[in-house]
Parts: C-alpha cells; structure tokens; sequence
C-alpha cells in the first residue's frame, strides 16, 4: 500500500497533488552522520545484490515455463524480472562511486527505460495473444513461481526503501518501488493463471499482461521525472 505524503518543511522539496515529491532527490537530513550513511550504503548494496540474484532466477524460471506454455503473462513477468535486475544494478552501480549522488539521475534513466521496454514488448505479445496467435496452456511452474514472489518481493522492498528514504536516495526508492511492482505483477500473473488453469479462461492470460504493461508505463514515467513517494 501507498503510503501518504510526510509533512515538508521549507527546506523540503515540493509536494504535488498526488502525493509525490517532484524536485528531484533530496540529500539526507542533517540527522544523518557519516557512519550512518555509510551503514545504509552497505546495506543498499547488499539489498540490492539479494534482488539482483532472485530476479535471475526468476527470470530463467518464468520465461522457460512461459514458452512451453505459450503464456505471454508468463513471460512477460519475467522479462520484468530480467529488467528489475537491470534496475538494480544500476543503483548497485551508482553507490560503487565515491559519490553516489552525482550518479542519480543516469541510474533514474536506466530504470525508466526498462520499463518503457517492457510495457512495449508486453502489449505487442498480448495484442498478437488476443489477436488469436495462440492459446496459453496450464503451467504449474509459474504458479508457484508467482505464489513465492508475491512473499517474497514485499520484504526485498520495504528493506531498500526504508533504506533509500533514510539515505535520501530517489534511485534506490525508485528500484523499491520496482520491487513493490513485481509483487504486484505476481497477483496478476496468480490471478491470470489460476482463470486459465481452473476455469479454461485463455483470454486471462493477455489482459494480465496487459495490466502488466500498463503499469509498467505509469512507474517508468516517475522514474523518468524522478518522482518518489515521500
């Protein structure tokens, strides 16, 4: 769930209607000591490595069991896991530096990007899906694949984005709400599966994955601004 906007003091960046910050990345509260920052560095990158190394399974799990089962949903969310690790190693890129800060805005780019490639890549294969080019069968390797994300993925991105607001880091609560994004995808893929497996719905399958893509478009088009919920 969302969370609601903090309270913005003058020396804050700006608050917009739904609840977004849209300056671009704040520096971390005077709070925030050197030895503590650094904490927070490490535990980004360890975070961030655990995410990295889940999503290549993922990955190889969902698209292999998407192809024998013809289900673009399936694929589809692992394509999203393949981009997650893109996303990833790019905030694992950024705080290799000596100072992250001036390497925010590249790695924003490189998650936004991945995720306008994957609603484009998605709609195509749904829209051919719907189109009649093939009717996904039953796969019980991607149901339990989805089961297990939507456990998962949760806490992956609570850790980092407590991490990254603490630190003051956009890129690493935009990699968060990636995360957050796969839980989601993992309902909807869940959903789309079960319909088609118990109930012989085919057409579940596309439409999951066109909600897949669609939101896909809406977090890449915050990364891309660099909008992070407060």
């Amino acid at each position: 769930m969302t969370e609601g906007p903090r309270p913005v003091s003058g020396t804050d960046q700006a608050v917009c209607a739904d609840g977004c910050c849209a300056a671009p990345a704040p520096s971390a509260g005077p709070e925030v000591t050197a030895q503590r920052r650094a904490v927070l560095t490490r535990r980004v990158r360890l975070l961030v490595a655990a995410t990295i190394t889940y999503n290549v399974i993922e990955a190889v799990v969902a698209i292999s069991a998407g192809r024998v089962a013809s289900s673009t949903a399936l694929i589809g969310f692992g394509l999203d896991s393949v981009i997650e690790v893109a996303s990833a190693a790019a905030v694992a890129w950024q705080f290799s530096g000596a100072d992250p800060a001036r390497r925010e805005r590249a790695a924003l780019r490189v998650i936004a990007l991945s995720f306008f490639a994957l609603a484009a890549y998605v709609s195509l294969e749904s829209i051919r899906s719907l189109l009649g080019a093939g009717e996904p069968d039953h796969s019980t390797v991607g149901i339990v694949l989805a089961a297990l994300s939507l456990l998962v993925m949760p806490i992956l991105s609570a850790a980092q984005r407590r991490a990254g607001r603490e630190l003051g880091s956009t890129s690493a609560v935009a990699d968060s709400r990636q995360t957050l994004l796969c839980t989601y995808l993992s309902g909807v893929l869940l959903v789309g599966l079960l319909l088609n497996s118990l109930l012989g719905w085919s057409l579940a399958d596309p439409i999951a994955a066109l909600v897949i893509a669609a939101v896909a478009v809406r977090e890449g088009r915050e990364a891309w601004k660099g909008h992070h919920c407060c």
